[in-house]
């Protein structure tokens, strides 16, 4: 089995990050509060309650260099948090929102971070150290609708979006005083804050997850309409593809390779999706198990189930098949996973990630030990 740990933290989890050590985890349990976790003999102790934000925080990302915990929240408001002693102490964020932040990730330098909101726009914010505030430039009037997530290529100036209009952007975000003319790309004719390098209209759904390779020659994004994007060479004329699948839609993706993705969502069950030597990306399995295919006459009584269940027959005990023929068998997630991370360690290859959702569950898997998918990694 892929997963090799399962801790139950809450009823609900919006979301989690890790810290760079990845021995203590923050989660928030789907309230205003942010919950650190420590592992201490092999159980997770809470050590940790942030308390600043007035509803549900809807975002949080931990830097790895830095060890600083940003959040955002319902309440249009952000906080980043460093340690100082043995607590944790907040810095406010100027981002100047009329709606709910919702989305939130330092940016690889972590001198930046950025904030997607239900405002229309994204924030990228930065240290002002004589005010002691994080203050925020906002890309405006790009967008149509709320902003569902946000992706820091690794030049640490080009930044990619989601939305619910549908379509998937990507931004230059060069600040002059914070970043550097070295780390930016190109000529000195490049784009400046806020310029939209490309906009890509490939879903007809909300999207969702969009993520860079560890490379950033290649994006990947998700539709509400069960396609997830693929996006080679960035630019005036993109390369794009696209992978539909059966199942139910997924809400975010993470790349664990250059060949390789995993999408989390409403299946409960992180899905599998890879290149070929040729480029070409396909669906390749459920990282759990599933379910084998019915066989005799079970085979063709899915419509009569359902039909009887509508009207009660499983609820009256009146069914001899209790397990519906769609029904994810060994499947760790009991409900919507909404949140993928990486457990990366220096100096060797990414094979373990974890999820969480909304049954409150923390998930590690490890992709070592499954020997079909070595030649991805």
């Amino acid at each position: 089995m892929a997963a090799v740990a399962v801790h139950q933290f809450a009823q609900c989890i919006t979301c989690h990050a890790w810290s760079p050590d990845h021995s203590m985890v923050a989660l928030c349990p789907n309230n205003n509060e942010v919950h650190i976790y420590r592992l201490v003999n092999d159980k997770w102790e809470k050590v940790h309650v942030l308390q600043k934000h007035d509803q549900i925080v809807s975002g949080i990302d931990w830097s790895g260099k830095s060890n600083r915990i940003v959040s955002v929240s319902h309440d249009r408001n952000s906080y980043v948090w460093n340690r100082e002693g043995p607590e944790w102490v907040p810095t406010l964020v100027i981002l100047r929102l009329n709606r709910a932040a919702l989305c939130v990730q330092w940016s690889p330098k972590e001198n930046k971070f950025a904030v997607g909101s239900g405002a229309k726009t994204v924030c990228v914010c930065y240290y002002e150290q004589e005010n002691n505030w994080w203050v925020s430039k906002v890309i405006r009037k790009k967008h149509d609708s709320s902003v569902t997530s946000v992706a820091w290529h690794p030049n640490n100036i080009l930044l990619a979006t989601t939305s619910t209009d549908g379509k998937c952007r990507v931004f230059s975000t060069f600040i002059k005083g914070v970043d550097t003319r070295e780390s930016k790309t190109g000529s000195s004719s490049d784009p400046k804050f806020g310029e939209q390098i490309v906009q890509l209209d490939l879903s007809s759904s909300w999207t969702f997850g969009v993520k860079w390779s560890p490379s950033g020659n290649t994006l990947a994004y998700v539709g509400h309409n069960s396609m997830i994007y693929f996006v080679d060479d960035i630019g005036p004329s993109p390369l794009a593809q696209n992978v539909a699948f059966r199942n139910l839609p997924l809400r975010d993706v993470q790349f664990v390779s250059e060949k390789m993705v995993i999408g989390v969502g409403f299946d409960c069950n992180p899905m599998i999706f890879a290149a070929d030597k040729s480029g070409l990306w396909s669906f390749i399995r459920f990282l759990g198990e599933r379910k084998e295919s019915l066989s005799g006459p079970k085979s063709g009584s899915q419509f009569s189930e359902a039909f009887g269940k509508l009207y009660g027959q499983a609820k009256h005990g009146l069914s001899n098949d209790t397990v519906e023929p769609s029904k994810i068998q060994g499947a760790v997630h009991d409900n919507c996973i909404n949140c993928i991370a990486l457990l990366n360690k220096k100096g060797s290859e990414t094979k373990r990630f974890s999820t969480s959702g909304m049954d409150g569950k923390v998930v590690i898997w490890d992709l070592g030990n499954q020997q079909d998918l070595k030649e991805y990694l």
